[in-house]
């Protein structure tokens, strides 16, 4: 190679050359985007991560270059030594728009095949070939612009961690399999026969023990690992930004972050945020917009009507209430002539795939109220329905009546999908809150037991230590999501650091004390030592770049992602391993 670059030394990006560099004489390097011969001159767009520029080869500056330049093709890799002129036909569409390179020299450095995939933003292949061919689809501008990006987004986390006395300290990969949580990724002990390790699904317990250690503060960008299903914004591994503080409460930890995400639209976005950020707790959340990580940018509010239909004519409403549930409902402004019946059977559909047994609905028209419950109601019922939704002429009202977790849920999700469906949502807009006050606790129906909402170090409220084991569903955790879009982008705690109170902890969990000792015994006597009060947060990377780039597909942000079913296209990952493995590992498969 040193051989091939004789002579050559790269001066300058394709993509940094303005008219200031007119005269100088510059060595490029990079990919041939495009070639045109026109007889007495041959016109190659060259790219690399920076941009393109347009190089001449013309026989009167150099002959031999030119000659060389007639066997080029697109994807070939080239290094050319000239002179940047300026252009004569400025292209506006180009940053290097008004200069180009007369050739004096070219060297091919790599000749290429015609690729499976076009290399520009315009290529329309499917996300499947792109991914076994990921290493040309980034060569792509807009990819390029998103991971440089993620980079830049990482740096500037790392540069204000620095600042504000955080140390980059790293916790193992290879760590203990934990019982809560989603499943863990084992990995086989040759060494230590029938045992394994797992991947950390969150450096948790260790930063906890950092804190113990007297660091005071902490972060890393880590990757982490997650065997659950996969759907758009996840991935099998994912990057986490992990940070944790001694001596603070849920107001210390709030403030650094919105200071570190103000930071980040700033360098990012160019925008400036107002700080504080907005909060709501976990409660107002759900009864409001049906989700605990909301989106503010539009309104279809959630309402609750148990008192304006707990005595009206309608049986499947009166009967909820009286049965001690719930009938709420959602007002889509304008929206009585946007669905017609094939419309709104979809969304009965949807309703259904989130636990509800229908969906009522009823649109507010100039002739008068168009609704298959109309004939249930009495003209008294239908105004006080209209009144509490503040319906007017033009409104559709969507209604579901049933448990409060079932109505809350599907009518956070029925307002999501007709706000994307009418395309309200302003994609320039950026509407960030902190969701407070959590669940301390969530009940598994299924297995009959508690699981930690967060997980099993999150602290309870202060006022709530004392119903931690007798009245767990009411207990609240000091925990906190950040919100940005109806996309939680991070989430943290408090942390427990007294270990009478980890130990009823555990104990509302359903473990006994040996079972809680088995899992976490190098927690519980660490704590024995002297702990500092401690808390902190984990931002998703991945997730936190996907907004900040108004990206929709998480694998967008991410160099080599999986596919939805775990999977390497690229590598074709994961793969059998032979028997000799197997055996080192004392491993037999089972057949399907």
């Amino acid at each position: 190679m040193a051989e091939l670059l004789k002579g050559m030394k790269r001066t300058h990006m394709c993509g940094v050359l303005r008219s200031d560099d007119i005269g100088k004489e510059v060595v490029l390097m990079g990919w041939i985007q495009r070639r045109r011969n026109l007889g007495g001159l041959i016109f190659v767009d060259l790219r690399d991560r920076e941009g393109l520029v347009q190089i001449i080869f013309d026989k009167d500056v150099s002959e031999e270059a030119f000659n060389k330049a007639e066997n080029v093709r697109g994807e070939f890799v080239i290094a050319v030594k000239g002179e940047v002129k300026k252009r004569q036909d400025i292209n506006t569409d180009l940053k290097t728009g008004e200069i180009e390179v007369f050739a004096k020299e070219l060297k091919i450095l790599s000749e290429s095949e015609i690729p499976p995939i076009h290399i520009n933003d315009e290529d329309e292949a499917g996300e499947r070939i792109r991914l076994k061919y990921r290493y040309l689809d980034l060569r792509k501008p807009k990819m390029q612009k998103l991971l440089r990006t993620r980079s830049k987004i990482a740096s500037t986390i790392r540069s204000f961690l620095d600042e504000n006395g955080f140390l980059d300290l790293e916790t193992p990969v290879l760590t203990k399999p934990a019982p809560e949580g989603a499943r863990d990724y084992l990995v086989p002990s040759r060494v230590n026969p029938g045992k394994f390790y797992a991947l950390p699904q969150s450096p948790q317990i260790f930063k906890q023990l950092l804190m113990v250690s007297g660091f005071d503060k902490y972060y890393q960008i880590v990757k982490c690992f997650r065997d659950e299903d996969l759907r758009a914004d996840r991935q099998p591994e994912f990057t986490q930004v992990d940070i944790e503080m001694s001596f603070v409460d849920e107001e210390d930890v709030i403030s650094i972050n919105e200071k570190l995400v103000k930071r980040l639209f700033k360098e990012i976005k160019g925008i400036e945020l107002d700080t504080p950020f907005m909060r709501m707790t976990y409660k107002e959340a759900m009864e409001r917009y049906g989700s605990d990580k909301p989106d503010l940018r539009f309104g279809y509010q959630l309402k609750a009507l148990n008192e304006v239909v707990k005595e009206c004519g309608f049986g499947v409403f009166a009967n909820t209430v009286k049965a001690g549930n719930d009938v709420k409902a959602i007002n889509i402004n304008g929206g009585a002539e946007k669905f017609s019946k094939k419309g709104m059977k979809n969304l009965e559909k949807l309703a259904k795939t989130y636990g509800a047994k229908g969906l009522a609905w009823m649109k507010v028209t100039s002739d008068g109220i168009d609704s298959p419950i109309s004939k249930f109601l009495s003209e008294e019922d239908t105004k006080a329905i209209i009144d509490k939704m503040e319906s007017t002429v033009g409104d559709l009202i969507l209604f579901v009546a049933d448990k409060s977790s079932i109505v809350n849920t599907t009518l956070g999700a029925l307002r999501i999908e007709i706000a994307k469906k009418l395309d309200i949502i302003n994609e320039d807009e950026f509407k960030i809150l902190w969701v407070t006050e959590f669940p301390l606790f969530e009940y598994d129906e299924d297995d009959g037991r508690y699981y930690a909402k967060h997980h099993p170090f999150t602290s309870p409220a202060d006022d709530d230590i004392d119903i931690v084991e007798s009245n767990p569903e009411k207990a609240r955790a000091k925990a906190y999501d950040l919100v940005i879009n109806g996309s939680e982008v991070g989430g943290g705690s408090i942390r427990i650091h007294d270990s009478s109170l980890q130990e009823r902890m555990f104990r509302a969990l359903g473990f006994t004390d040996e079972e809680a000792y088995e899992k976490f015994g190098y927690l519980i006597d660490a704590f024995k030592y002297g702990t500092p009060p401690h808390g902190g947060i984990a931002y998703g990377l991945d997730r936190l770049t996907m907004i900040l780039t108004c990206t929709e597909n998480i694998r967008d942000v991410i160099a080599f992602p999986k596919t939805q079913d775990a999977r390497c296209l690229l590598t074709e990952a994961p793969s059998v391993a032979d028997n000799t493995q197997l055996e080192e590992l004392k491993i037999k498969l089972m057949e399907e």
